[in-house]
Parts: structure tokens; C-alpha cells; sequence
């Protein structure tokens, strides 16, 4: 099929950008399109214009001091290609390069993965591990969003309306630090049926003193594993410890089941990989 007739306007700066959706209430933003374009045509909707950010320059680039910043419109392809971000976040690494194939990630962004809220992105549940902040610009002006507030439902974030996703920033990170991404993705479309991201810190000790938690594909959004963070605060990491928070790690979220896996199975892969990822974040971090 193909897509209702729509106007095409590609602004070169953030301000131009935010005049067009005000001015355009049925406007959509177009970053990488990869969700977008297959939506419009199947007529799932059909925006009256389309705002082209890649034209953007303030929403492109990793930046480095102390913490890392991401423009909105960095794209796959330059995540899994940093040098930067190996040596400092490199469970985002990880997870661009097992995204889709290398067309997705020539034109796939982080932006606009995170705006979309697909409840399969892999991109989501990492930066929730990450306890990363998300800057919006909008009519009422500039705004940062804790990821943990992020992600509201299924294709929902807590962008408001007319508001551009332009950045996100990772916070500095010191110590033992252990990252990892595993994932049991569609043998078709590469997303997530589910993924676990893991982030654990440790004191000089061995002691757990930070652990984040989050899975993606499990249910209507990507969300934290706080059963098996508890259990595994302040202990000493130990393979038992793992099993036991694992085993924990679908208690107290949401799942869904359609065609590709059940409620029951989603939650089985959610435990199993669970454990697959803290065992590799935690080898990392000592």
C-alpha cells in the first residue's frame, strides 16, 4: 500500500522544528522512519506533515565529560562504532550491534527508539539499566525526564505534545562497574521477544552496592526488575545469589502473550536471561 499524501518539511535547527509542530498539531517528527514509514503505509497513520530532524546538527554526536551525552539523532551504527562509549557505556555497544541488520542500523536512531516506546526495543531496556536522563524541548521550554518516568505504556512516552526529544545522557560512572545485554530475539524481525539489561557496581568489598535491572519485550513497555534488584542489594555476589535474584526477576511485572510467545513463556525468558545478563555484568565488574 502506500500512504496517504502528507507535506515534507525538514527544519535545520531545534526552534524551527518545535514552530512546525506547534503550527502542525498532526505533524510527525521523522528520524530514522523505520516504525513510521511501514505505519503510514498501512495507513495506520497518516500524518498531514512530516518534520525531517536528520538536518538537525545539535541532535547528532557523543559528547564525554564525565557523564556521556547522546544526541537524539545519533543512529546505531555510530553507537556500535564508538570508541567512546566501549570504554565508557559499553552495554550500549552491545546492544546496537544486535539490533535489525545493517540498513536498520545505517538509519536507525536512539531518539527516535526511545520516543516510540515500542514494547520490543531493545534501546529502551538498556537506557532504563542505565538510569539515564532524557532532555525534551517543547512550547513551555526545555525539560529533563528520569528515564524511570520515561516509558508510560505501550507506544507511550511521557513526551507531551509538541515536544522534540533532543538528548540523552548517561550519568559518570566510577568504580567496579558491569554492564550486559542478552536477549532472545524474533527469528524474523531481530526485536526483542524478550531482553534483559543489567548494570551492577560494586564496593571495594564485593558487595553489591548498586544494581539496576530492566527488561524489554516482556510486556506493554520496558520495565525495572526490582524484586531481583533488592534481593541483591548489599550482598556478596555469588552464583547462588544470581540464581536466587534471577528466579525473581519476573515478580511484579506486566506481561503480554500473542503470536510469537505466551504470558508463562515470556516470563520463563525473562528468569533465564536475567541470569545470563547479571553473570556477565557482575564477571565484568570485578
Amino acid at each position: 500500500m502506500f500512504p496517504s499524501d502528507f507535506e515534507y518539511a525538514a527544519p535545520t535547527t531545534i526552534q524551527e522544528a518545535l514552530d512546525l509542530l506547534s503550527q502542525n498539531p498532526e505533524a510527525k517528527v521523522l528520524a530514522g522512519g523505520h516504525s513510521l514509514l511501514p505505519a503510514m503505509k498501512l495507513r495506520l497513520t497518516s500524518p498531514a506533515l512530516l518534520v525531517d530532524i536528520s538536518k538537525i546538527p545539535e541532535l547528532k554526536g557523543i559528547h564525554a565529560n564525565g557523564s556521556v551525552t547522546i544526541g537524539a539523532f545519533t543512529t546505531y551504527n555510530e553507537l556500535e562504532n564508538s570508541q567512546e562509549l566501549a570504554q565508557r557505556v559499553p552495554m550500549l555497544v552491545e546492544c546496537a550491534k544486535n539490533i535489525g541488520d545493517p540498513q536498520v542500523r545505517n538509519r536507525g536512531t536512539i531518539g527516535g527508539a526511545l520516543a516510540h516506546s515500542d514494547p520490543a526495543a531493545d534501546m529502551t531496556a538498556v537506557v532504563l539499566a542505565l538510569g539515564a536522563d532524557i532532555k525534551a524541548v517543547g512550547p513551555n521550554g526545555e525539560r529533563t525526564i528520569a528515564v524511570d518516568n520515561f516509558f508510560v505504556d505501550m507506544l507511550q512516552s511521557a513526551l507531551e505534545e509538541g515536544e522534540l526529544l533532543t538528548e540523552i545522557t548517561v550519568p559518570q560512572m566510577s568504580g567496579k562497574v558491569g554492564m550486559a545485554y542478552e536477549k532472545f530475539k524474533h527469528p524474523a524481525s531481530g526485536y526483542a521477544i524478550v531482553g534483559v539489561a543489567a548494570l551492577v557496581q560494586l564496593d571495594d568489598s564485593g558487595t553489591i552496592a548498586a544494581c539496576r535491572i530492566a527488561v524489554t519485550g516482556a510486556g506493554p513497555k520496558a520495565q525495572r526488575a526490582t524484586a531481583a534488584e533488592n534481593l541483591l542489594l548489599n550482598q556478596q555476589s555469588s552464583p547462588d545469589g544470581i540464581a536466587s535474584a534471577a528466579a525473581q526477576a519476573s515478580s511484579g511485572l506486566d506481561f503480554i502473550g500473542d503470536i510469537s510467545a505466551s504470558e508463562e513463556y515470556r516470563a520463563h525468558l525473562t528468569q533465564v536471561l536475567a541470569k545470563r545478563a547479571l553473570t556477565k555484568a557482575l564477571e565484568r565488574a570485578q
